[in-house]
C-alpha cells in the first residue's frame, strides 16, 4: 500500500485510496484545469474539496503542500521514479499529467512548445486580466467611483480575445485539429468571463466569432462537462 503519511495536507484530507493521485481544489476556472485534465486523461484520481468559506486554502495542512495557498494542488503517489510527487500551479500540473500520460501535447517537439507557448499565455494574460475584469464588473471593485481599472481590464479583455480569435481562425483547438493542454488550461477562463462575470456585453464576446465556436466544442467534451464539477461543492 502506497504510504502518503509525510504530506500533512493527507491529515485534514485522509486518502481512501492512497494508489491515486490526490487532487485538492474547487471547481474555478484554475481548479477545473486540474480536473479536465484528469477526467481527459482517465487517470484514476480523488478529488478534496477545499473549501474557501472555511479559509481551507491558509490551513496549515494545506500551505504545507502549497505555501502560496492557492489551488489545485495535487500528489501523484506514483511520480517519477515510482516515488509520489507533490504539485501546485495549475499551469505545471497540466504539464505535468500531459507528459505523464503522453496526451494533448500534439504530435512533436514543435507541437509541444506551441502548446507550452499558449498555456504561458494564458496564465500570464487571460487568467491575471480576466479574473481582475470580474473584480471590478462583478465584486468588491464594481462599487468604485473611478471606473478608469474596470475600463482598463475590458480593454485588455477584448484585446486578448481578439489574439485569440486570430489564432483560431480556421482551426478547431488552438494547436489546429489536436486538442491540447492549450485548450483545457482556457475553456473555463473564457466560459467565467461571459457567464459568472457577466461581461458577454462588455467586452462585445459576439465579436469574436472563432472564440465563441472553440468555448462550444470545448465546453461538448464530456471530460470537460464532468470536470467542470469537480471537486462538488458542499
Amino acid at each position: 500500500m502506497t504510504d502518503l503519511s509525510a504530506y500533512p495536507i493527507t491529515k485534514l484530507w485522509q486518502p481512501a485510496d492512497p494508489t491515486r493521485i490526490q487532487l485538492y481544489s474547487l471547481p474555478t476556472p484554475n481548479g477545473v484545469k486540474a480536473s479536465i485534465m484528469l477526467e481527459e486523461t482517465g487517470l484514476a484520481y480523488e478529488p478534496h474539496l477545499v473549501d474557501f468559506a472555511k479559509n481551507d486554502q491558509k490551513s496549515e495542512a494545506f500551505v504545507s503542500l502549497n505555501p502560496n495557498g492557492k489551488i489545485p494542488a495535487m500528489i501523484d503517489p506514483d511520480g517519477p521514479g515510482g516515488e509520489p510527487l507533490a504539485l501546485f500551479e495549475s499551469g505545471a500540473i497540466l504539464l505535468y499529467l500531459a507528459e505523464k500520460t503522453g496526451k494533448f501535447l500534439g504530435q512533436g517537439p514543435a507541437d509541444r512548445w506551441h502548446v507550452v507557448q499558449w498555456v504561458m499565455f494564458q496564465m500570464g494574460g487571460v487568467g491575471p486580466m480576466f479574473g481582475q475584469l470580474g473584480f471590478f464588473n462583478k465584486f468588491a471593485g464594481k462599487d468604485w467611483e473611478d471606473k478608469r481599472p474596470l475600463a482598463r481590464y475590458v480593454d485588455e479583455a477584448k484585446r486578448l480575445l481578439g489574439v485569440m480569435d486570430a489564432a483560431l481562425a480556421g482551426k478547431t483547438w488552438f494547436l489546429g485539429e489536436d486538442y491540447s493542454i492549450a485548450d483545457v488550461s482556457m475553456i473555463r477562463w473564457v466560459n467565467n468571463l461571459i457567464t459568472f462575470y457577466e461581461a458577454r456585453e462588455l467586452v462585445r464576446f459576439e465579436d469574436f466569432a472563432h472564440v465563441g465556436a472553440w468555448l462550444e466544442r470545448g465546453l461538448a467534451r464530456p471530460a470537460v462537462q464532468r470536470g467542470l464539477k469537480i471537486p462538488a461543492r458542499a
